[in-house]
């Protein structure tokens, strides 16, 4: 019987019901690790159950939700066949949105989307995930793999995700906490993060036209690897911050860049001035920058120029604040101030030069 006279099939249709098993059973031992005490059952679930009477401590539980993916920096990740550090950058976009309000990231669920399944493939992907959560202090408590034969290459993948965190309102933090006077500490970024690669892309390969392969002296490293530099997971520290001292917004450097998304925490007739001077951005922002001849200004829109996180604190608890970030390794400094707003300012702006 000829191939057209076959009845169809869904594996013929390209799609690989036992592959995806398989890529179950791979990811199971990595979803184990991010178990909390409140998750119930395991992987394979049509739903994750998280226990909400866990809650009850909290006298007005106010939940907060996120949801992200990576952008095109997963093609990267393709190119190089590189699979297990893309689920951080996954988490970090996610649960350090969740602690911009104060929320304690609970839980997570991920979605994968791949051109055909190859199990050790998504299996590397979800490692990459609970390894976030176990870096964010959160579970993993399902997922999809989804497999799209004709829509996608066999090697292309896409990834998203979804978190819920839990904070008391009357902790809730943002921009009614701010006053005039208040420090902005930064808090340096890993790298790129997971923004503005279609910019990055678009610089090295077709204006230079470089290889991923390609060593950087700046970086010590080829380009592929300090571009797949995974995100920095910030969620425990900025908790951390707010057990310790108090802390009145924060504000997580992505997509728009450092001013755009630090004016979203700035309240009608504040202002938020950020010195250029007080930092170094890392050599992946010059080495961009002057391969594709981006202005600053395009970069700072664009990219997080070393600044992953911010917080607005009270000047007072500003040296407490960096020292609870530096007991925690994770390199801060006093960046800015907050002050009346003028009739022609925005909400936050960056002044002077960067230290060279």
């Amino acid at each position: 019987m000829s191939e057209t006279t076959t009845g169809a099939s869904y594996a013929a249709a390209g799609v690989d019901i036992e592959a995806g098993d398989r890529a179950v059973e791979l990811m199971k031992e990595w979803v184990r690790k991010t178990k909390r005490p409140e998750v119930l059952g395991g992987l394979g679930g049509f739903a994750g159950l998280f226990d909400a009477s866990a809650l009850k401590r909290y006298e007005r539980p106010l939940l907060a939700s996120a949801t992200d993916g990576v952008g095109t920096k997963v093609d990267l990740a393709r190119q190089m066949g590189v699979y297990d550090t893309i689920g951080r950058d996954l988490v970090g976009m996610v649960v350090d949105d969740l602690v911009v309000c104060g929320a304690e990231p609970l839980f997570m669920t991920d979605y994968i989307c791949v051109g055909k399944v190859h199990p050790e493939r998504v299996a590397a992907i979800v490692k990459g995930i609970a390894e976030g959560c176990v870096l964010a202090g959160c579970a993993l408590v399902g997922g999809e793999t989804a497999e799209h034969p004709g829509l996608l290459g066999e090697d292309d993948f896409d990834v998203a995700g979804a978190g819920t965190g839990v904070v008391e309102a009357d902790r809730l933090l943002g921009a009614d906490r701010i006053r005039t006077g208040d420090a902005v500490i930064a808090m340096a970024s890993s790298g790129l993060h997971s923004n503005g690669y279609s910019l990055v892309r678009h610089v090295v390969f077709d204006r230079a036209g470089w290889s991923l392969e390609r060593e950087v002296a700046e970086f010590g490293r080829t380009l592929g690897e300090e571009l797949l530099e995974p995100t920095r997971i910030y969620s425990l520290d900025c908790l951390a911050l707010t057990r310790t001292t108090e802390v009145h917004a924060f504000s997580h450097i992505t997509g728009g860049g450092l001013a755009a998304n630090l004016a979203r925490v700035i309240p009608d007739g504040l202002h938020a001035t950020v010195d250029r001077s007080t930092w170094t951005p890392g050599a992946v922002f010059d080495v961009i920058g002057t391969a594709g001849r981006v202005e600053r200004l395009e970069l700072e829109k664009t990219l997080n120029m070393g600044v992953g996180m911010m917080a607005v604190v009270p000047a007072e608890s500003a040296d407490a604040a960096l020292t609870t970030l530096a007991d925690r390794g994770v390199e801060a400094w006093i960046a800015g101030e907050i002050t009346e707003r003028a009739d022609h300012s925005t909400g936050a702006a960056l002044t002077g030069d960067y230290a060279s």
